[in-house]
């Protein structure tokens, strides 16, 4: 006898079940946050609001590549964002078409929040995804179609570990016409919604995963999936990164994947996910308040900087919350400023005399600085 080893193999998929009794409170916590963080943004001026959405952009696009492995550059994305916002005089080069392409598919997640999920739709996204990989033989564009199973797996040949196996390939259309239409039904307003948005967004992600309709990309799309079921519960185009909430916890997320997978009862699948949202809602407000800080701190010292320790002091800004790594020093503000290290000692003195800067602590034996912020 065949033991049913995974959600999709089992008479009740994909009617998933759950009990909501126990997560009332975070789903509370959750929405206090969305009125909070909304607060928040309307004090941020346009200006403000924009580099708001591009700093969680690029730290998205950076953060759901390299879950799955893949390094990209925070300049590329960037610029990338930048480009097709139309906010550079001139379009900036991008050499990675990797970063081009994530940085295309969250504007354009962002921009068709509100209209319903389609197959050319996720088609579209997938290609413009994955048309800067280096892999010859990806089919960008199309389900799957390898007669081989898509199985997750870890260990090395001969001792592979299979965590996870997808439905056959030849099941993937009709999968993805049900999951499309389970999509739009469970949306705001439609004949199966489901109440709580980020209880949908959980959902999805959970569904599309365990289809794995890809060659490649597949958690990237899912996330993508996830964050426009919550704007669409929202009634806007959501400001956080899942990605970096999970990336931060990656054993965790595969873990709970793992257990999600066994089983149609997904009361701990949600449970997880709306933790995820919550921590990306509060990394969020960190994001803000570094923003509306900087903001500050460019008001109170814009006419006390010459050229040279603006320059210096933009860079040191780029590197956002977690600081400029290592902290400034003379050799680093010489590099930057191409200037010689008596002039740096003397413009990194007067950063500290005026509060701008001060003296880092833990940056290593030699003076460093940090950001006054």
């Amino acid at each position: 006898m065949t033991i049913d080893k995974y959600n999709w193999q089992q008479p009740d998929w994909p009617h998933f079940k759950y009990d909501l009794t126990s997560l009332y409170e975070i789903l509370f916590s959750i929405a206090e946050k969305i009125g909070q963080l909304s607060g928040k943004i309307s004090h941020l001026s346009e200006h403000l609001k924009t580099e708001a959405l591009i700093d969680l952009m690029v730290e998205e696009a950076i953060k759901t590549s390299k879950i799955e492995g893949e390094h990209i550059q925070d300049a590329d994305v960037r610029s990338s964002i930048r480009n097709a916002l139309g906010l550079n005089q001139k379009p900036a080069s991008v050499q990675d078409r990797r970063a081009q392409g994530i940085a295309e598919l969250l504007l354009n997640t962002r921009k068709t929040f509100k209209q319903s999920l389609t197959e050319n739709r996720l088609l579209n996204w997938h290609l413009l995804l994955m048309s800067g990989s280096f892999n010859p033989n990806l089919k960008i564009g199309y389900w799957r179609i390898d007669p081989e199973p898509m199985q997750i797996v870890s260990g090395y040949h001969g001792k592979w570990q299979v965590h996870y196996e997808a439905p056959p390939a030849k099941q993937v259309p009709k999968e993805m016409r049900q999951f499309i239409h389970w999509f739009n039904q469970t949306a705001p307003g439609k004949p199966f919604e489901i109440k709580f948005g980020p209880v949908r967004a959980a959902i999805a992600h959970l569904y599309f995963e365990s289809i794995h309709p890809f060659d490649d990309g597949n958690g990237r799309i899912g996330r993508v999936i996830a964050e426009k079921a919550l704007s669409q519960s929202f009634g806007h185009p959501v400001i956080l990164s899942l990605s970096h909430t999970i990336d931060a916890k990656k054993k965790a997320y595969y873990d709970a994947l793992k257990m999600a997978s066994r089983s149609n009862e997904i009361t701990a699948w949600i449970a997880y996910f709306l933790q995820v949202i919550l921590s990306a809602q509060t990394a969020v407000e960190t994001q803000i308040n570094f923003i509306l800080k900087k903001s500050l701190f460019f008001q109170a010292y814009e006419n006390k900087l010459n050229e040279r320790q603006m320059k210096v002091i933009k860079r040191m800004m780029q590197a956002g919350i977690k600081g400029y790594e290592g902290g400034m020093s003379a050799k680093k503000y010489m590099s930057i400023t191409g200037i010689s290290k008596a002039t740096a000692t003397r413009d990194l003195q007067h950063l500290l005399e005026i509060n701008a800067l001060r003296q880092c602590d833990g940056c290593g034996r030699n003076i460093r600085y940090e950001l006054n912020v």
